[in-house]
């Protein structure tokens, strides 16, 4: 039931690294992939701005009627982008959002990445952006099996600097011992997440830098 959960929800579109919600706040974090965030830094950006560009919103088309008798060339439209889900053999299901332009990311590299995790549900656990402030503290990953969850490392092999993606981590390649990163620092946060590592977690990565 839960896997059934988690797979409609990671066909969503309405999950973005700018809704961390309130939740969030709540529990004391201090310091996330929706389309359309061009960079996600530590500096500060209005509230409005910056929640336009993590929902994706990166331009918005208006359409004006024609003054009667003026013969206006129709804009060329465009079929809508179609997202797939993969599913990779150890059960992580995920959707290239962006594909970026940077250089690929491959094992045992060092990345710098956002994120914002959730459970299948839907329900907040923890994320490295404010979405009031706008601040973000990245974190960096060797990408291995001594550092990371297996499930993030299989979805973060072979994206490129500035890409996002979405990905469903089943428990099996996700949090099998509390060493694993990436964890929150704080003990509220790191504990809510730990309580959750029997069921599949739900990723939003941006991939920042590989270093």
């Amino acid at each position: 039931m839960a896997m059934e959960i988690a797979h409609r929800f990671i066909n969503s579109s309405s999950m973005s690294l700018s809704r961390v919600g309130k939740s969030r706040i709540r529990s004391g974090v201090c310091g996330t992939a929706r389309v359309g965030l061009s960079s996600v830094s530590a500096v500060h950006i209005p509230r409005r701005r910056m929640f336009m560009q993590l929902a994706g919103f990166g331009s918005v088309l208006t359409l004006l009627d024609s003054p009667p008798g003026l013969a206006a060339p129709l804009p060329d439209m465009k079929d809508p982008q179609v997202i797939r889900t993969l599913k990779l053999p150890s059960g992580v299901r995920f959707q290239e959002i962006i594909e970026g332009e940077g250089p690929e990311a491959r094992e045992g590299d060092l990345v710098e990445l956002n994120y914002v995790c959730r459970r299948a549900n839907g329900y907040f656990v923890h994320s490295t952006v404010d979405q009031f402030s706008g601040e973000s503290s990245p974190v960096k990953l060797i990408l291995d099996g001594n550092d990371v969850i297996e499930g993030l490392k299989e979805v973060l092999v072979g994206m490129k600097a500035g890409g996002k993606r979405r990905a469903l981590i089943p428990p099996s390649v996700g949090y099998i011992n509390e060493t694993l990163k990436p964890i929150p620092e704080e003990f509220g946060p790191r504990r809510s997440l730990l309580s959750h590592a029997n069921e599949p977690l739900v990723f939003e990565i941006q991939l920042l830098k590989v270093l």
